[in-house]
């Protein structure tokens, strides 16, 4: 059928929305793709709905392609396994919990590796079973403190999640695989933009991970290249290569009279060194317990990147109150030296390493220590990733500096190894008759993210810009407005729908031809066709979308070739 928008529910816009900050979110408003219904929580329109529906078909064509197998699981699901994982409590306020008028409780599912686990555990009982890769198109929910950039960030949004399910280590590297090939043939289809990076598992546990992210202004991750090889990495995920520190005879330590110094800043200044030279021991609460993070003077605490290492674990700053009792804590003036793993647990960036000099506090008002030497004076309890990455730190793999960049987090790939397998006792009977524990992948897809990703990537200044596999239709037909460019418009778009291309053509009567021209760049279908001034003739213009050439053909000429 043709989609005539004489007869469709489209309501383009000429102004941004006020509240929207990234191209995406004014765009796919602007064009009549998505409305707000509340904050987070977005109605897709016609327009919208094919796009979304065309990105989902090549997702499904391409993990069917590896085997996988399409369920539907509820959204609506019972605590009793997310108390079982232990994300009930771990999640936290993501979650939306609910009671049913019984009083039983339930939440709505920000993603399945519980329900997935039981379902295998219902329905498979041997080796036999196995391997298997099961996979849903759905929306998932996670209630978002400050739900922004329209549909990039939202409190529902569509995903596909997989599972795959093995008896060992080695079907589980294969299923890893087949998935990330089968990610870049998603993602090369639908025409992004995309990177493969190094990732941490966080809560999701497991051992591989690694994610997919579309280069754009708009993303909210940030991302290392490197410039001279391949390294590529998640900032969470950045390993930190330091040289084995020279085996020197550093002096004692001593105490230094600092007053008014309890800040990186103040104290280098005083002492008059660089504050590369200092130890910075940042204070913070893991679960409630203080911990103690050492990092070089000149470099800051990623404390996401130290949350994800250090998941479930919730972390979170000290404040104030936390020094009222703790009369061995003097703020300010924090060191390492006897105060590690009695006062504190002391984690350190790779950095400070052993046989390495600091100047750091005494743990005395308005003194600190030079010469404290790792090692000698004081231990690390463990050495973590930690610190800001910066642009210019070296590669980790050719020591080449690093390049920094945002970008929209796509996909996600995990080797879950026997996480939730061992919570829900996922266990087959093996060859050798006696019960074998499953191992786990699990790999998501953000699909209403890869839509707003697209749009951010493929814009320009006059509109969306689709690629063809997931564009709404294949051509835009555009009526300037007179009956007998209307009816023209109209026996085109009949004979290229006869010969299966997917047509929009703009039939509204009383509408200018100058904003029907507008409408048509802003809704961004790749090619334009255009009944226009020589219509009579049985001529018509054909545009090209994304590069703006034109080109006049007759009507044969462009129904060859059209609809080839």
């Amino acid at each position: 059928m043709v989609q005539r928008m004489s007869r469709m529910m489209l309501k383009t816009l000429r102004d941004d929305p006020a509240d929207a900050e990234t191209l995406s979110h004014k765009l796919l408003v602007r064009a009549g793709y998505v409305r707000r219904a509340s904050a987070g929580i977005w109605t897709w329109l016609p327009l919208g709905k094919k796009v979304l529906e065309n990105v989902s078909r090549v997702v499904r064509e391409e993990m069917d392609a590896i085997g996988g197998q399409e369920v539907l699981l509820p959204a609506l699901l019972p605590k009793e396994p997310y108390e079982t994982s232990g994300r009930w409590e771990e999640y936290g306020e993501l979650l939306f919990r609910l009671k049913d008028r019984k009083g039983g409780e339930y939440l709505l599912g920000p993603t399945h590796e519980e329900i997935f686990t039981l379902t295998v555990k219902d329905q498979c009982t041997s080796y036999k079973d196995l391997p298997v890769v099961l996979y849903q198109i759905q929306t998932k929910y996670r209630d978002e403190a400050r739900p922004r950039s329209g549909v990039l960030r939202g409190r529902e949004f569509l995903m596909k999640d997989s599972y795959s399910f093995d008896t060992d280590d080695e079907g589980l590297a294969e299923a890893y695989r087949l998935h990330r090939e089968a990610y870049t043939r998603i993602f090369e289809r639908i025409g992004l933009d995309y990177r493969i990076v190094s990732a941490v598992s966080g809560a999701m546990g497991g051992s591989a991970s690694e994610e997919f992210l579309a280069p754009a202004a708009a993303g909210e991750d940030t991302f290392v290249d490197c410039p001279a090889c391949d390294y590529a990495a998640n900032t969470e995920a950045v390993t930190t290569v330091v040289p084995p520190a020279e085996a020197t005879d550093h002096p004692a330590a001593e105490e230094l009279d600092t007053p008014d110094t309890p800040t990186i800043e103040t104290l280098a200044e005083y002492l008059g060194v660089p504050a590369s030279a200092t130890l910075k021991n940042v204070l913070v609460k893991v679960d409630g317990k203080i911990t103690a993070v050492g990092v070089p003077g000149d470099r800051e605490v990623d404390l996401g990147k130290l949350g994800e290492h250090l998941a479930p674990a919730v972390v979170e700053l000290v404040t104030a109150e936390d020094f009222t009792d703790r009369p061995d804590l003097v703020r300010g003036y924090v060191g390492p030296q006897s105060m590690a793993g009695s006062a504190f647990r002391y984690i350190a960036d790779p950095r400070v390493a052993v046989n390495t000099s600091w100047i750091t506090g005494a743990n005395k008002e308005g003194k600190h220590a030079r010469n404290v030497v790792c090692g000698r004076d004081f231990e690390v309890d463990e050495y973590l990733d930690v610190v800001v990455v910066e642009p210019g730190d070296p590669c980790p793999k050719c020591g080449t500096g690093l390049q920094i960049d945002r970008a929209i987090e796509i996909g996600h790939i995990f080797q879950l190894g026997r996480k939730y397998a061992d919570a829900f006792h996922l266990d087959v009977l093996g060859r050798e008759g006696k019960p074998v524990r499953v191992t786990m992948g699990s790999y998501g897809i953000g699909v209403s993210r890869a839509v707003a990703a697209l749009a951010e990537q493929t814009a320009d200044d006059k509109g969306l810009c689709w690629p063809a596999e997931i564009a709404p239709a294949d051509v835009h037909i555009v009526a300037a407005g007179k009956a007998q460019q209307t009816e023209l418009a109209l026996e085109v778009a009949d004979k290229l729908r006869s010969a299966g291309v997917r047509v929009l053509v703009d039939d509204r009567a009383g509408v200018s031809p100058g904003v029907k021209f507008t409408d048509a760049e802003l809704i961004g279908v790749p090619v334009i066709l255009v009944a226009g001034r020589r219509a009579g003739e049985g001529v018509v213009e054909l545009k090209d979308r994304r590069t703006g050439e034109r080109e006049e053909l007759t009507v044969a000429e462009a129904l060859a070739r059209l609809g080839g």
